[in-house]
């Protein structure tokens, strides 16, 4: 998608504008989610840096939360 070097607004507008949740480790998108609301919905991951791998299987672990989160009216789901 070419946005590996984007700004967070670039990244906010465009999962905006394609129905995307950002998942993210940074707190700006959990900030801007409670200050804006959604779209996008924001997943704040507050695991801290970790091996692709250990992001992968928190994420499979909380697969019902997430699901619920996507139908709710939430804005941000933080996962630990």
């Amino acid at each position: 998608m070419g946005l590996g070097e984007a700004d967070d607004r670039t990244i906010w507008d465009y999962a905006a504008a394609h129905g995307f949740t950002v998942v993210s480790l940074d707190v700006d998108f959990a900030e801007r989610a409670a200050l804006v609301g959604p779209p996008p919905k924001v997943i704040w991951l507050r695991c801290g840096n970790q091996p692709t791998d250990i992001i992968e299987k928190l994420l499979r672990e909380h697969t019902e939360v997430i699901e619920m989160f996507e139908l709710d009216d939430a804005a941000c789901l933080e996962i630990y």
